[in-house]
């Protein structure tokens, strides 16, 4: 599948990532400006502090995603730019179609429930909507991205925690210039440490959704999957913005403890579910690779393990350096990909896009394994350390 005339694999894959890194830009300035223009209006001081308040959930919400996605690492630059979205273009497109449908609500309904109305019916039909077009980017144009549940549930929560931090960084900031440092430690309370998954965990649903359609080879599933998980986003969003307005406020814990911590708890065993599932398709699909020849038998031990993936980086990381590593783990990630892929296909549920994503993915393997060649002790002490004798391990 090589031949002279193919553009390596690395430079083809930087090629794509010209038009995210300068998109990438783009939402880092609008979250920017975002944030200024909020911290002109009420201080500068108050907009730093709120903005740090915000911030600090975002690290390790955003490690445990990154912890998710350890069978299959996702690019950097797409990662970051699901948290921009979330944080820039989801939030300005939210407030205007908010904006536009509270003033029609309250035009052709004449009623004094208007706010009522915005924020327990527009508010999450509208948020979770501007979230999910996204995921709906990456499920049309970037499919190789978004291969299944565990992609969905990590991009999806990316973007919800990009929306969180800046929603955050308002309310924050409201109550700080309301209600002084005790109002502002109460939202954070609220907020940054009761309820720091709440918008990530609606738009899951959504990703969820979308790698259950991209798993399956039923068509009903592949059209309704989708539906139903923007469906459930959006009715979980109203249910705990619509909790405030009952019981003087007291609905909130009721939702919270009948209905979000639930999910939540559903939501790790999914994840749980997911991963097994993961590591049981690799394992699965590696002799496939071996019958081919494009791994020898004797990875299939050390690469159907992450554990002896880790060690395998480990060794070549402390004693060849970074390069050689990361050549390494490119090879693991590209492995991981050609196993869901030839799963998929195994399965029928696979488009017509199967032998261009093949070998761009074979292709990828081969440049992956050149680079961790071009230092050459480098895959031997791979095969010393996670115990294995290969031919392809040698320099």
């Amino acid at each position: 599948m090589q031949s002279s005339q193919h553009v390596p694999w690395s430079v083809e894959h930087n090629r794509r990532a010209l038009v995210p890194i300068a998109v990438i830009v783009i939402m880092a300035v609008v979250a920017v400006g975002l944030v200024a223009v909020f911290s002109l209006s009420t201080g500068i001081a108050i907009g730093l502090v709120a903005t740090l308040l915000a911030f600090a959930p975002v690290i390790p919400i955003a490690m445990l995603f990154l912890w998710i996605d350890r069978w299959e690492p996702e690019p950097g630059r797409l990662l970051l730019a699901a948290f921009l979205w979330g944080a820039s273009i989801a939030v300005v497109t939210a407030l205007i179609g908010s904006l536009v449908l509270n003033i029609t609500w309250s035009r052709l309904l004449a009623t004094e429930n208007t706010h009522a109305l915005g924020l327990a019916v527009t508010a999450p039909v509208v948020e979770e909507i501007c979230k999910g077009l996204f995921l709906l980017w990456l499920f049309w144009f970037r499919r190789r991205e978004i291969d299944g549940v565990v992609d969905g549930i990590v991009y999806a929560g990316l973007v919800g925690l990009g929306f969180a931090f800046m929603e955050n960084i308002f309310y924050l900031g409201a109550a700080l210039e309301e209600g002084g440092l005790a109002g502002g430690l109460f939202v954070f309370v609220l907020r940054c440490l009761i309820s720091p998954f709440a918008h990530p965990l609606f738009t899951i649903m959504f990703g969820v959704g979308l790698g259950l359609a991209v798993q399956s080879s039923r068509p009903l599933v592949k059209a309704l999957a989708p539906a139903c998980g923007l469906a459930l986003a959006i009715a979980m969003h109203g249910l705990w913005n619509g909790s405030i307005l009952v019981l003087d406020g007291a609905g909130f814990l009721i939702v919270y403890a009948l209905i979000m911590v639930p999910v939540f708890i559903g939501a790790i065993v999914i994840v749980t579910w997911q991963r097994k599932r993961l590591q049981r398709v690799v394992a699965q699909q590696l002799p496939r690779m071996v019958s081919t020849g494009l791994i020898h038998p004797g990875e299939v031990a050390p690469l159907a393990c992450l554990t002896s993936r880790g060690r395998w980086r480990a060794a070549v990381q402390q004693r060849q350096g970074a390069d050689a590593a990361k050549g390494v783990k490119d090879y693991h990630a590209v492995i991981t990909e050609l196993a869901i892929l030839y799963d998929r296909q195994s399965r029928g549920a696979i488009g017509d896009d199967y032998a261009k994503l093949e070998r761009e993915l074979v292709a990828g393997l081969y440049d992956a394994r050149a680079r961790a060649h071009s230092h050459p002790a480098a895959l031997t002490v791979a095969s010393q350390a996670v115990g294995q004798q290969n031919p392809y391990l040698r320099a």
